[in-house]
């Protein structure tokens, strides 16, 4: 056989492998590795990927079995080496690892310094998380609410769900339905549950946004199995029973550094934070926490930052006394 037909045969050998790799992944022997691609694809940007290769029906019911698996807990290492404490601003900022991720934690003592924000130009553009940080005087964020696009441009103008600012209602795509509301009451306690607008009037909630799962509601931990999420960047807000809130934010889709988290993950770090009620945020490529100015945790995109419709922000502190520093 000459160099010609070696050469051909290789490259015959990549392209079939290429073609066929999908459908061993997700159509071959191996379970676990079928659970864990369809997981990661249908939380993607892109979930429509899955239905190319296999029926609606058969995505459903493969997203739904995973959730329910038993798997094997990987314990949580909070960095105690990496730790930023802002004492005039009462937070703190920690690294914390896991198998196959690495992210950014901030504890923020004062939940009244928490509040949230929503781009300039709502119905019309997103913004970058960076920007709203600063346009409100903020002292730090994380990307918050998910968003939908009915004019297919993919620019965060639009906050999916409702969305309430400093008691405000100012988006409802919603109408007299519920939406999972992740938000503050006027006490600033984090207040977790599937509300109607006036529900969310009803319960004195002063800012909001809507995404889900739940992962811990009143102390009790709500993921079973996985998640069946997959593994992808994760952003979440907690609270612990002494108000202090806590953000998380998990770097994914970056081989050799951080691959991401599972909803479990994500969940056991709150846990380990002691969190009586925690959401999972926005994820992906809207993956963000920002801190003076400087984007604390690895973006995945290679656009940097993404236009999204809100976030939660940390403002000054107003007061002096501060316990972050001694935890």
């Amino acid at each position: 056989m000459n160099k010609i037909s070696v050469v051909l045969l290789f490259v015959g050998n990549i392209l079939l492998w290429f073609i066929l790799a999908p459908f061993v992944i997700l159509y071959g022997p191996f379970d676990s590795l079928q659970l864990f691609t369809v997981g990661s694809i249908v939380t993607s940007r892109h979930p429509q990927i899955a239905e190319f290769f296999m029926p609606e029906s058969k995505v459903a019911a493969i997203t739904q079995s995973f959730g329910q698996k038993n798997i094997s807990v990987e314990p949580v290492i909070l960095n105690k080496d990496s730790v930023t404490v802002d004492q005039k601003n009462h937070l703190r900022i920690e690294t914390v690892e896991g198998k196959y991720f690495n992210g950014k934690v901030m504890l923020v003592e004062d939940p009244n310094q928490v509040q949230v924000a929503v781009t300039r130009e709502l119905g019309t553009a997103g913004q970058r998380l960076s920007q709203m940080v600063s346009d409100h005087g903020a002292v730090a964020g994380i990307n918050a609410g998910g968003f939908y696009d009915p004019n297919a441009q993919g620019n965060g103008a639009y906050p999916d769900g409702i969305t309430v600012v400093n008691n405000q209602i100012v988006h409802n795509r919603m109408g007299n339905n519920p939406a999972e509301t992740i938000g503050f009451n006027s006490q600033g306690k984090l207040v977790l549950g599937n509300m109607t607008e006036s529900e969310i009037v009803s319960r004195d909630i002063q800012n909001a946004v809507s995404f889900y799962p739940n992962l811990i509601v009143e102390g009790k931990p709500q993921i079973n199995g996985d998640g069946g999420w997959g593994l992808a960047p994760r952003t979440g807000i907690g609270q612990k029973a002494d108000g202090t809130v806590i953000f998380v934010v998990i770097d994914g889709r970056q081989p050799g550094r951080s691959m991401g988290a599972t909803m479990r993950d994500l969940m056991n770090i709150f846990l380990e934070y002691g969190a009586v009620n925690a959401a999972n945020l926005d994820g992906g490529s809207s993956t963000e926490m920002v801190y003076h100015g400087q984007i604390v945790n690895s973006l995945w995109s290679l656009y940097g930052e993404r236009y999204i419709p809100s976030a939660f922000i940390v403002l000054p502190s107003k007061t002096t006394e501060l316990n972050l520093a001694k935890n």
